[in-house]
């Protein structure tokens, strides 16, 4: 006959050290969760998810300052950036900063601003815009712009307060990046792999959340 007396208390430190060790199994594996869940985190934030808080009020009425916006970085991948697309893209004049804008020029397009007015490749007819927030004065005329291949055209709905494409040339020559005007000029442009992503929604505050077209 089996001496149960002799077998089970053998057992015993086994069951003591197996329920010490479950909380820090526990442990490591909330650890293993929570590492998992950040890398995951980073990789949608470096690769596929572009969130930016809206700095300033040169997209009004479209976006205002304090808006935060989701857009996918995938976009443009697949596609071509298009007029009209509203887009996250590093500064040129310092690629450390994140504008957002709207494309109003695409690569190889003639664009001349004229009578408060956008012409593309010599039309008589203006560009389209009931996005812009209010009629333009004046001294946003006497512009034009020849958008170099790979390279696009970025302005804000907000044309009498938006730090765009007509002033970053004067803003590289104060800067000391450029010598010349003709040098200056580069930096009007946005070439496309500076392009962080095409931002579709915004959704803070929680009361305007929201499509962007």
């Amino acid at each position: 006959m089996l001496n149960t007396s002799e077998t089970n208390p053998a057992k015993a430190p086994d069951d003591k050290n197996e329920k010490a060790s479950s909380p820090l199994r526990e442990l490591l594996s909330w650890i293993e969760v929570i590492a998992i869940a950040v890398i995951l985190a980073l990789l949608l934030n470096n690769f596929v998810i572009v969130n930016a808080t809206v700095p300033t009020g040169s997209m009004e009425n479209t976006i205002m300052p304090g808006d935060r916006l989701l857009g996918l970085r995938l976009t443009y991948l697949f596609s071509d950036p298009q007029r009209g697309d509203i887009v996250v893209f590093k500064y040129p004049v310092d690629e450390s900063v994140n504008y957002i804008k709207r494309i109003i020029g695409l690569p190889g397009e003639t664009v001349e601003i004229r009578d408060s007015k956008v012409y593309i490749n010599g039309s008589e007819t203006p560009l389209e815009e009931d996005y812009l927030k209010e009629e333009w004065v004046d001294v946003n005329d006497g512009f034009t712009f020849q958008v170099p291949e790979d390279c696009y055209l970025m302005m804000g709905d907000n044309r009498n307060d938006s730090s765009d494409a007509r002033y970053w040339a004067g803003e590289a020559l104060k800067e000391g990046l450029a010598a010349t005007p003709e040098e200056a000029e580069s930096y009007c442009y946005v070439h496309r792999d500076k392009i962080l992503g095409k931002a579709y929604v915004r959704y803070w505050p929680l009361n305007k959340i929201s499509y962007l077209y």
